[in-house]
């Protein structure tokens, strides 16, 4: 049985080949009865469009945007460098990426930025979350214009974007507080939790997540009121300095969001340390492991999670069945199991220092 052509579909639905071209292409201007008469036979038919030949016929190019953090951390300093480099090597694949910095934890920069891209034609649009009624009018107004809009790294409510591309946060949270029970081996203590800020939904879930576990399993082990570093050495080294002066019993450090080389300065001058729990596998955290400053770092894998938005705004640009939005697998590193350090790159380069 030969596959069903576009003819076919036009030819079962009595209307022209441009008429069943421009339903099934989406390109409008096709009366509502036309539509559905070429619905019905694609249906009936069982015919599939050739994403390819559209594309090509068109001359069509992909317009994907990355509404992302500025480079003010190391972490976000490899992100940007990543989609740089997703950006040229994607050229060959007839898609481009704009990369839009906006200042981090802020949503009123976060909705400016989002409301920049109204009429720009993206096809896809993948945002590191804030929770506002602003942002969410914003992503509402884009996805109106046909961008599909994904959350990326901060997951958003549901109905705010078609999926989430990034580690379960929650999880994370929960495998930290895990560490930490372990590495008390029964013995009482206090934990001292740093977040970046509280207005991002992945904070909120590692701490709801960390709290969890060590209220169910490790009630001995205390959890103070969080220091809020908002992702900055010298704030995060301040404040831990001087939360580890006012209660020496602190046993404990987990730094949910980014300045960890603070982290790593203070305790190099301090004769003892707490245990530390951080996050993402930058230069600075692989070397602090080495050094005995830092003894778990969970990383979130980012060209993964880069990787995977690509090919689910492709896939939504294309119309076709979205795959698995499952969460990204997370890393859990010691100094003992560290990956292969690779070649040092622009990436790395840029990520040196925090």
């Amino acid at each position: 049985m030969k596959t069903p052509t576009l003819s076919d579909v036009a030819r079962a639905a009595g209307v022209s080949y441009a008429t069943a071209d421009r339903v099934v292409n989406a390109r409008g201007g096709v009366a509502q009865k036309s539509v559905e008469k070429v619905q019905k036979a694609v249906a009936a038919l069982g015919y599939v469009r050739n994403v390819a030949a559209a594309n090509l016929s068109t001359q069509r190019v992909y317009r994907f945007a990355f509404v992302i953090p500025t480079e003010s951390n190391s972490f976000f300093r490899h992100i940007h460098a990543l989609l740089a480099q997703r950006d040229l090597a994607g050229r060959d694949l007839r898609q481009t990426i704009d990369i839009v910095g906006v200042e981090a934890f802020e949503a009123a920069a976060l909705e400016g930025a989002l409301k920049n891209l109204a009429g720009a034609g993206y096809d896809g649009v993948a945002v590191v979350g804030i929770e506002s009624p602003g942002v969410a009018a914003q992503l509402a107004a884009l996805q109106g214009q046909g961008a599909a809009v994904f959350s990326f790294i901060s997951d958003l409510n549901a109905s705010e974007r078609m999926g989430y591309v990034g580690i379960d946060n929650t999880m994370a949270g929960r495998t930290a507080a895990r560490m930490v029970g372990m590495a008390h081996n029964g013995g009482a203590g206090a934990v001292q939790p740093i977040v970046g800020s509280l207005s991002l939904r992945d904070h909120q879930e590692r701490l709801a997540g960390f709290r969890a576990v060590l209220e169910a399993d490790f009630p001995q082990i205390a959890l103070r009121a969080e220091i809020i570093g908002r992702d900055r050495n010298d704030i995060v080294e301040d404040r831990l300095e001087q939360a580890l002066r006012a209660a020496p019993d602190i046993s404990a450090v987990y730094n949910i969001g980014g300045g960890s080389s603070g982290i790593a300065r203070l305790f190099a001058r301090r004769p003892t340390r707490p245990f530390c729990v951080v996050h993402d596998l930058m230069p600075h955290t692989r070397t602090a492991l080495k050094d005995g400053l830092v003894d778990v770092v969970i990383d979130q894998r980012p060209e993964d999670e880069i990787d995977r938005a690509i090919e689910l705004m492709r896939a939504a640009a294309n119309r076709l069945p979205l795959a698995s939005c499952l969460p990204i697998t997370l890393a859990i590193y010691v100094r003992d199991n560290l990956p292969p350090e690779a070649s040092q790159s622009f990436t790395d380069i840029r990520s040196l220092t925090e």
